[in-house]
Formats: structure tokens, sequence, C-alpha cells
């Protein structure tokens, strides 16, 4: 499988390319006052209007504004933004690589080993159920 690999803050993690549509850089986002928290907004992509969600503050993470690009998932018909600070490379890795973690969230898929640091798989799918 492949994946994507991008940092949030000093943590990297990854999704698989499989949900992932593009990645774009940081586009003007329009606030929605009644969205809950960790959706920053909407935005114009090519003319589609997709939500766009602070991953940061989905995780309860500290959210210091470093956020630079936007990567695209679809599920089915349904596309989302996710704010992300860099995204590093798209790599292989083995179904064996991914260590599934115990009281994980149901977003997170497991842990990858990789390049000498831990990167952690999320669940695309699993994202929006939340």
């Amino acid at each position: 499988m492949q994946v994507v690999v991008f940092t949030l803050g000093s943590e990297k993690f990854a999704l698989e390319t499989r949900i992932v549509h593009g990645i774009e850089k940081m586009m003007t986002i329009t606030r929605v006052p009644t969205a809950p928290y960790y959706i920053k907004g909407l935005a114009n992509l090519r003319g589609s209007i997709i939500s766009v969600i602070n991953l940061k503050s989905y995780l309860n993470m500290d959210n210091i504004n470093e956020e630079d690009n936007i990567i695209i998932i679809e599920l089915g018909e349904e596309k989302v933004g996710i704010m992300v600070d860099n995204v590093h490379e798209v790599v292989d890795i083995s179904h064996d690589m991914i260590e599934r973690v115990n009281d994980a969230s149901s977003y997170i898929k497991g842990v990858i080993n990789f390049q000498d640091s831990v990167v952690t798989l999320l669940e695309g799918e699993m994202l929006l159920e939340q």
C-alpha cells in the first residue's frame, strides 16, 4: 500500500493514497459560525465547495498555526480538506509494517516505524465518521 506522510507540529502522520484526491497549498477558507470546533470552514476547490478540517484541533494537539498545505481526501462522493503543516513524501509500505495500537481511537489504524521515526497511520474513513 502507498501512504502520504505529513507532519502536524513535530509528529508524523500518514494517510493511504487510495483516499487522497490531491494536495493543495493553503487556500481562502470561509468560517461557518455553527460548525464544530475542528471545522476550520469552507473552501472553493476548483468550483466545488469543500469542508476543511483543522486536524490539530480534531486530534487535540497544540494549535500553533503553521499549516501550509491541505490534503484533499475523497470518500465516496464527499471531498474534505485536511489542514497539515508539511507533506513529506509518498512511500510504499507493507501491511506487516503496521503495528496495531491497543487503546487507539477508531481513526488510528496503527503506527509505522519508518526511517527512524514513528508515523501514525490514520484511518481516513473514520476521521469523517467521528
